[in-house]
Protein backbone atom coordinates (compact mmCIF):
# COMPACT_ATOMS: atom_id res chain seq x y z
CA UNK A 1 0.00 0.00 0.00
CA UNK A 2 1.12 3.52 -0.55
CA UNK A 3 1.21 5.69 1.94
CA UNK A 4 2.17 9.17 2.02
CA UNK A 5 5.45 11.82 2.81
CA UNK A 6 4.82 14.63 5.32
CA UNK A 7 4.61 17.11 2.62
CA UNK A 8 5.15 15.49 -0.65
CA UNK A 9 2.02 13.16 -1.39
CA UNK A 10 1.76 9.69 -2.51
CA UNK A 11 4.94 7.66 -2.30
CA UNK A 12 5.70 5.57 -5.53
CA UNK A 13 5.31 2.34 -5.81
CA UNK A 14 7.14 -0.48 -4.52
CA UNK A 15 7.11 -3.72 -6.90
CA UNK A 16 7.91 -7.39 -6.97
CA UNK A 17 9.14 -8.81 -9.88
CA UNK A 18 9.72 -12.54 -10.63
CA UNK A 19 9.19 -14.86 -13.12
CA UNK A 20 10.86 -18.49 -14.03
CA UNK A 21 12.87 -19.41 -16.77
CA UNK A 22 9.37 -19.34 -19.46
CA UNK A 23 9.30 -15.88 -18.46
CA UNK A 24 12.41 -14.50 -17.94
CA UNK A 25 13.25 -12.33 -21.01
CA UNK A 26 10.08 -10.26 -20.06
CA UNK A 27 10.86 -9.60 -16.42
CA UNK A 28 14.11 -8.21 -17.22
CA UNK A 29 12.71 -6.11 -20.05
CA UNK A 30 9.73 -4.86 -17.44
CA UNK A 31 11.88 -4.41 -14.46
CA UNK A 32 14.21 -2.29 -16.29
CA UNK A 33 11.29 -0.04 -17.16
CA UNK A 34 10.07 0.02 -13.81
CA UNK A 35 13.33 0.85 -12.34
CA UNK A 36 12.91 3.91 -15.07
CA UNK A 37 9.49 4.70 -13.97
CA UNK A 38 9.25 7.42 -11.75
CA UNK A 39 5.98 6.28 -10.32
CA UNK A 40 8.08 3.42 -8.77
CA UNK A 41 10.22 3.99 -6.36
CA UNK A 42 11.47 0.33 -5.59
CA UNK A 43 11.47 -2.80 -7.82
CA UNK A 44 12.32 -6.40 -6.02
CA UNK A 45 13.36 -8.84 -8.33
CA UNK A 46 12.69 -12.54 -6.37
CA UNK A 47 14.13 -14.19 -9.44
CA UNK A 48 14.93 -16.20 -11.40
CA UNK A 49 17.81 -15.02 -12.40
CA UNK A 50 19.18 -16.04 -16.30
CA UNK A 51 20.96 -19.30 -14.92
CA UNK A 52 18.49 -20.19 -12.12
CA UNK A 53 16.15 -23.00 -13.24
CA UNK A 54 13.31 -22.30 -10.05
CA UNK A 55 9.48 -23.72 -10.72
CA UNK A 56 7.36 -21.29 -10.98
CA UNK A 57 5.43 -21.79 -7.75
CA UNK A 58 8.14 -20.79 -5.69
CA UNK A 59 9.05 -17.51 -7.21
CA UNK A 60 4.98 -16.59 -7.29
CA UNK A 61 4.77 -17.27 -3.67
CA UNK A 62 7.84 -16.07 -2.40
CA UNK A 63 6.21 -12.74 -4.08
CA UNK A 64 3.31 -12.48 -2.71
CA UNK A 65 4.53 -13.30 0.48
CA UNK A 66 6.01 -10.05 0.14
CA UNK A 67 3.20 -8.05 -1.10
CA UNK A 68 1.11 -9.63 1.88
CA UNK A 69 3.97 -8.92 4.75
CA UNK A 70 3.64 -5.18 3.16
CA UNK A 71 7.49 -5.27 2.02
CA UNK A 72 5.92 -4.13 -1.12
CA UNK A 73 2.71 -3.13 -3.07
CA UNK A 74 2.36 -4.85 -5.84
CA UNK A 75 4.15 -7.89 -7.86
CA UNK A 76 4.39 -8.47 -11.66
CA UNK A 77 4.80 -12.34 -11.99
CA UNK A 78 5.47 -13.94 -15.18
CA UNK A 79 5.90 -17.32 -16.51
CA UNK A 80 4.97 -19.31 -19.98
CA UNK A 81 1.03 -18.52 -19.81
CA UNK A 82 0.78 -16.29 -16.36
CA UNK A 83 -1.80 -19.08 -15.19
CA UNK A 84 0.68 -20.94 -13.48
CA UNK A 85 1.94 -18.07 -11.40
CA UNK A 86 -1.58 -16.74 -10.66
CA UNK A 87 -2.66 -19.70 -9.12
CA UNK A 88 0.38 -20.11 -7.44
CA UNK A 89 0.14 -16.60 -5.95
CA UNK A 90 -3.54 -16.88 -4.80
CA UNK A 91 -2.49 -19.16 -2.31
CA UNK A 92 -1.03 -16.87 0.25
CA UNK A 93 -3.72 -15.89 2.36
CA UNK A 94 -4.88 -11.88 1.32
CA UNK A 95 -3.67 -11.89 -2.13
CA UNK A 96 -5.69 -11.46 -5.53
CA UNK A 97 -3.69 -12.36 -8.42
CA UNK A 98 -5.03 -12.59 -12.28
CA UNK A 99 -3.73 -13.09 -15.68
CA UNK A 100 -4.32 -9.78 -17.91
CA UNK A 101 -3.42 -9.64 -21.22
CA UNK A 102 -5.66 -6.70 -22.67
CA UNK A 103 -6.20 -2.83 -21.23
CA UNK A 104 -9.65 -3.62 -19.67
CA UNK A 105 -8.60 -6.82 -17.73
CA UNK A 106 -5.30 -5.18 -16.02
CA UNK A 107 -7.62 -2.07 -15.51
CA UNK A 108 -10.17 -4.41 -13.69
CA UNK A 109 -8.03 -6.64 -12.45
CA UNK A 110 -6.97 -3.44 -9.84
CA UNK A 111 -10.58 -1.01 -9.96
CA UNK A 112 -13.03 -3.96 -9.44
CA UNK A 113 -11.25 -6.33 -7.61
CA UNK A 114 -8.34 -4.78 -5.77
CA UNK A 115 -5.68 -7.31 -6.44
CA UNK A 116 -2.07 -6.89 -5.91
CA UNK A 117 -0.72 -9.26 -8.41
CA UNK A 118 -0.95 -8.87 -12.08
CA UNK A 119 0.27 -12.01 -14.16
CA UNK A 120 1.62 -12.25 -18.17
CA UNK A 121 2.22 -14.82 -20.10
CA UNK A 122 5.58 -14.81 -22.11
CA UNK A 123 4.38 -17.53 -24.56
CA UNK A 124 0.60 -15.78 -24.91
CA UNK A 125 1.55 -11.88 -25.07
CA UNK A 126 3.87 -9.77 -27.05
CA UNK A 127 6.50 -8.10 -25.67
CA UNK A 128 5.44 -4.66 -26.47
CA UNK A 129 2.12 -5.35 -25.28
CA UNK A 130 3.28 -6.39 -22.19
CA UNK A 131 5.33 -3.45 -20.94
CA UNK A 132 2.29 -1.35 -22.22
CA UNK A 133 -0.21 -3.29 -19.43
CA UNK A 134 1.99 -3.05 -16.69
CA UNK A 135 2.90 0.86 -17.21
CA UNK A 136 -1.08 1.02 -17.84
CA UNK A 137 -1.27 -0.99 -14.61
CA UNK A 138 0.88 1.97 -12.36
CA UNK A 139 -1.79 4.38 -13.01
CA UNK A 140 -5.00 2.15 -11.51
CA UNK A 141 -5.92 2.51 -8.14
CA UNK A 142 -8.84 0.77 -6.18
CA UNK A 143 -11.47 3.14 -4.60
CA UNK A 144 -12.74 1.92 -1.43
CA UNK A 145 -15.83 3.31 -1.33
CA UNK A 146 -16.92 1.57 -5.29
CA UNK A 147 -19.34 -0.65 -5.10
CA UNK A 148 -16.62 -3.28 -6.07
CA UNK A 149 -15.41 -2.73 -2.26
CA UNK A 150 -18.45 -4.52 -0.64
CA UNK A 151 -17.46 -7.45 -2.49
CA UNK A 152 -13.85 -7.56 -2.41
CA UNK A 153 -14.58 -8.37 1.20
CA UNK A 154 -16.96 -10.83 0.66
CA UNK A 155 -13.86 -12.59 -1.13
CA UNK A 156 -11.42 -11.69 1.80
CA UNK A 157 -14.23 -13.19 4.23
CA UNK A 158 -13.61 -16.70 3.02
CA UNK A 159 -9.66 -16.84 3.89
CA UNK A 160 -11.16 -15.17 7.40
CA UNK A 161 -9.61 -12.59 6.48
CA UNK A 162 -10.89 -9.02 8.39
CA UNK A 163 -12.87 -6.76 5.89
CA UNK A 164 -11.46 -3.57 5.78
CA UNK A 165 -9.69 -3.22 2.05
CA UNK A 166 -6.97 -0.92 1.61
CA UNK A 167 -6.59 1.10 -0.78
CA UNK A 168 -2.97 1.69 -2.92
Amino acid sequence: MRTRRKGQGIMGWRIVVGSDLAGYDYKEVIKADFEKDPRVDQVIDVGVGSEEDVDYPHVAVNGARKVAAGEADRALLLCGTGIGVAIAANKVPGIRASVGHDSYSVERLVKSNNAQVLTFGQRVIGLELARKLASEWLDHTFDPTSNSAKKVDEICSYEGIEPSVTTD
